[in-house]
Formats: C-alpha cells, sequence, structure tokens
C-alpha cells in the first residue's frame, strides 16, 4: 500500500506532461526565413478556386467540398482593407456563402470578421506562413455550433496555398479541414 501514492503521482505526472505537450503547436515566428513570403493583399487579390475535406477526430473524410473566392484589396486612410467573396459548394449538393472583411492592423497582423464567426478572428503572418485563429458558428444537422478554428496555411508558391485547421470545441478536438488554395 505504501507505493500507491507513489504510483498514483508518477501516473498524474504522466498525464500532466501527455497534456502539456498534446497542446504545444507550431509558433508563426519559426517559418520567418520561409519563402516565397505570404502577403495576404498579394495572394488573395483576384478569383482562385480551393478543394478541400473536413475530417473527423477519427480521420475519415466527412465532407469534400469545393470553393471560389473573390477577393480584393483597397489601401483607405493608409490602411490595407481587404474582401474575400466565398462560395462553398459541397458534396451532399449543399451550398454556403461567407464573405470576409480583413484589415492588416499592422504589418503581418490582421483582423477579420464574418456574419458567422464570433467576434473578430485573429491572425499573424511570418515567411510563408499564417495563423489565423477565430470561432465559428458551424451549422450541423438544424442546430448551430460555435467552434473555435486553429489555421495554418502555407504559401507554397506565387499559385498555391496549403490550409490546415484544427476544429476544437471547450478543447476537445473535433476533427480538421485541409484545404488547397490555387490561384487562377
Amino acid at each position: 500500500m505504501k507505493y500507491l501514492p507513489r504510483l498514483f503521482f508518477t501516473f498524474l505526472a504522466a498525464i500532466t506532461i501527455f497534456l502539456i505537450s498534446s497542446c504545444a503547436s507550431p509558433k508563426i515566428e519559426q517559418y520567418a526565413k520561409e519563402t516565397p513570403v505570404l502577403k495576404l493583399s498579394d495572394f488573395f487579390n483576384g478569383t482562385m478556386n480551393a478543394y478541400g475535406i473536413f475530417t473527423d477526430r477519427n480521420g475519415s473524410v466527412v465532407k469534400r467540398f469545393t470553393v471560389v473566392i473573390k477577393s480584393s484589396w483597397q489601401m483607405t486612410d493608409g490602411i490595407n482593407k481587404g474582401t474575400l467573396d466565398e462560395s462553398f459548394t459541397y458534396s451532399d449538393g449543399s451550398t454556403q456563402h461567407r464573405v470576409w472583411s480583413i484589415v492588416e492592423t499592422s504589418p503581418n497582423h490582421y483582423e477579420g470578421t464574418a456574419s458567422d464567426v464570433v467576434g473578430k478572428a485573429i491572425g499573424v503572418a511570418s515567411g510563408n506562413a499564417l495563423n489565423w485563429s477565430y470561432t465559428l458558428n458551424l451549422p450541423v444537422s438544424g442546430s448551430t455550433y460555435e467552434v473555435q478554428f486553429n489555421d495554418w496555411m502555407y504559401l507554397v508558391d506565387q499559385k498555391v496555398m496549403l490550409n490546415k485547421a484544427v476544429m476544437s470545441k471547450f478543447g476537445i478536438y473535433l476533427g480538421e479541414v485541409t484545404l488547397s488554395f490555387y490561384k487562377n
């Protein structure tokens, strides 16, 4: 019985280390030297197509989709402002429309809003990468849930960008969205 407390604390320490390490994620600064350098107003400018999948927590593909994105940027009073007009078509035939309004608040720092985004999305770019975090009102089977997204976008070349977004609710992993953007 005298080993039970030691075993308990060893188990508790192991769980704590596991939980802390599972929360670790890349830091945007680690991409500072990666090229080509991502500037949102350059890449998201004009019309492009995107292709994606949603995978659940088991890794099964639940939905496939395509997106047509029409985007433009304007400099107003020294502030760079962008609009991304996204039209989604899902594999089940359903459609969705989202219009992002994005502001470059300082070099490589962005805020975004859309009608289904709760509050503001916050983004930081470094090198070829952008980390974008936000809460989305996600419709599922007639109900709407607030789901957190942690997006990582990586510019591959001037015409291709890859996106991996982890979805969670109350810190619980729900699945991922994988998306590839192709600039026309």
